[in-house]
């Protein structure tokens, strides 16, 4: 096995087909790794979070070249960091079987221990899902190389598993949270103008869409702030891509003929990942974010999924909803 620093856009680009097709195989096995979320990250810096850096992928190759491993890094400022760092990206790691995750990391510590590494003073990575095995291997092994560690939580993480039927969802939530849902979906169904929900497919104008859904979340003034140019460029570019590629989920509530709430989902590995949301203030009297979100669950058990991930962060709706936290973690090695 050979490490490889990569640090060309154009070499990163052309990894894509290898780049996926070790990720479905990967013990981290999450949209944000995908090759096109990576790289459309790359070309926008996080929609403006970072404003310089390059690029240092540290690739593993087998003795027939093939790619078996890769951590997928940038640098700045002598900063390692997870290409995807760190406001945007829900979840990040290494890309490599679980099987063969050791080998790789002490071949990475090795790699950082040399003169071949970019000059780096530390190792920052964020957005670590806590079940990654990734976590207690590095550990030990940058300790064991003479390095520093330190491991804390960022935010919960709250997902749902979910079971084969509407109903069986609804009892495992709480009898108050179970009562609020179903009266704000038969409110929803009465209200004196027709609700309905549809997903984005190819029937829509996608680029139309998305501006319609960015203008639902420019109604939230957090959200507002957080939606500059550079960012609003950035949230176009994954959407496209994760669309092009068959993993994007965007879905809207529609009353009479306006656009109630929006949903800007990951539909990816069988699980349905919640990434954001808007809602037009208008239509608050018939809760249409709630509304929505309930026919998206509906909708995901009917077609098989296992799981709804709502992602960092720990808003009240994610546990009314049955949410269970898990962790996503930083791990900071140092010299």
């Amino acid at each position: 096995m050979t490490i490889e620093l990569i640090h060309s856009t154009d070499e990163f680009l052309n990894l894509k087909k290898d780049w996926n097709a070790l990720l479905s195989q990967s013990a981290s096995h999450v949209p944000f790794l995908r090759h096109e979320f990576q790289a459309a990250w790359w070309r926008n810096l996080g929609g403006g979070e970072w404003d310089e850096g390059d690029l240092a992928i540290l690739v593993q190759r087998d003795s027939d070249q093939n790619i078996t491993g890769i951590a997928p890094l940038f640098i700045s400022n002598q900063k390692l960091q997870f290409i995807g760092s760190f406001e945007i990206s829900d979840y990040l790691d290494l890309i490599i079987p679980a099987d063969d995750l050791s080998v790789f990391i002490d071949e990475i510590m090795d790699f950082l221990s040399s003169d071949k590494a970019p000059p780096w003073n530390s190792l920052d990575l964020n957005n670590l899902p806590e079940y990654s095995p990734t976590i207690p291997l590095l550990e030990k092994a940058a300790q064991g190389a003479g390095f520093q560690t330190k491991l804390e939580i960022i935010q919960p993480a709250p997902a749902v598993t979910l079971p084969l039927s509407w109903q069986a969802y609804l009892d495992t939530l709480k009898d108050r949270y179970q009562q609020e849902i179903s009266r704000k979906i038969r409110n929803a169904e009465s209200y004196f103008l027709p609700v309905d929900w549809y997903i984005v497919n190819e029937e829509h104008d996608l680029d139309q869409e998305i501006d319609d859904f960015l203008y639902l979340m420019a109604n939230n003034l957090e959200k507002d702030k957080f939606l500059t140019d550079r960012m609003k460029k950035q949230i176009k570019e994954i959407s496209r891509e994760a669309y092009q590629e068959g993993w994007l989920q965007l879905t809207f509530l529609v009353v009479g003929n306006k656009k109630a709430a929006g949903y800007l989902n990951f539909d990816f590995d069988e699980k349905i990942w919640i990434y954001n949301s808007g809602i037009n203030t208008v239509f608050e009297n018939i809760s249409p974010g709630w509304v929505l979100l309930s026919k998206i669950i509906q909708w995901s058990i009917d077609h098989g999924k296992t799981e709804l991930d709502f992602m960092r962060g720990d808003e009240p709706y994610k546990y009314q909803f049955g949410g269970i936290d898990q962790n996503v973690l930083h791990l900071q090695i140092s010299r």
